[in-house]
């Protein structure tokens, strides 16, 4: 397992989330791998377009973790759990999340406009995945958002992607500015090349990310390590919602 401390707050472990023991985080914010059999289903998609065929994801399923990730939240996180998923992942994440007696919330939405079609014609395509939500303090939930709906529609990474399922920075940076104020700690046990490490640098947040593959690691330390030098903000940051009182007639 190797540490690097890139700045001070912003933390980066290779290594795997189950064996860097007690690290109390406010927030937990990551994009676990999905289900085994939609890891193996990537790879059967053919195109017709001309270009490559896209790979099978290169990593194993969430299947596996599932319970450990819920336990490290259950045990070190103060605040939201939030993890991206399959539609059809989403009974699946609440049920063990209920199961480990954190505060399941609710399923919210990423609509990606610029998603890949469906080149055999023969049904609609997918064009959005899910973020499920958990509550692992204690007392009511509360973030930044007021009475906002959970949809966040942002185009997917095309270009100077590092990653076969690279979350875009200002889709993360929406979602760190909603669920998490400036000093806070956000974790990322699946960090993978970095995406919500850069937000948390770009919002004033601490941030631990962990990730297992060398690789993608390093690809998230440089990544990270260049945006700890900008000196302007290329993402719009949305501002905080105002919860408005409720009206009865």
């Amino acid at each position: 397992m190797r540490e690097e401390v890139l700045a001070d707050g912003i933390v980066l472990i290779h290594g795997d989330f189950r064996e860097i023991g007690q690290r109390k985080i406010d927030h937990l914010i990551t994009d676990s791998p999905y289900e085994q059999r939609s890891h193996d289903a990537s790879g059967s998609i053919r195109r017709n377009d001309g270009t490559a065929n896209p790979l099978a994801i290169p990593f194993e399923g969430i299947d596996t973790m599932r319970d450990d990730l819920l336990l490290y939240a259950k045990e070190n996180c103060s605040g939201w759990l939030l993890s991206f998923c399959t539609t059809e992942g989403v009974a699946i994440w609440r049920d063990a999340i209920e199961l480990h007696e954190l505060k399941y919330k609710t399923p919210m939405i990423w609509v990606k406009p610029n998603s890949m079609p469906k080149f055999n014609g023969q049904g609609p395509a997918h064009g959005h995945e899910c973020i499920v939500s958990a509550w692992c303090g204690p007392g009511y939930s509360k973030w930044n958002g007021g009475g906002r709906r959970g949809v966040f529609t942002h185009n997917m990474e095309t270009i100077n992607r590092d990653h076969p399922t690279q979350k875009p920075v200002s889709l993360m940076s929406e979602i760190v500015c909603l669920f998490s104020n400036p000093g806070e700690l956000v974790g990322d046990v699946f960090m993978g090349s970095g995406s919500t490490g850069v937000s948390c640098v770009r919002l004033a947040r601490r941030f631990l990310g962990v990730e297992i593959n060398e690789t993608y690691f390093d690809v998230a330390c440089r990544r990270i390590e260049q945006e700890l030098k900008q000196t302007d903000l290329f993402v719009d940051i949305p501002l905080r919602a105002k919860q408005e009182a409720l009206k009865f007639e």
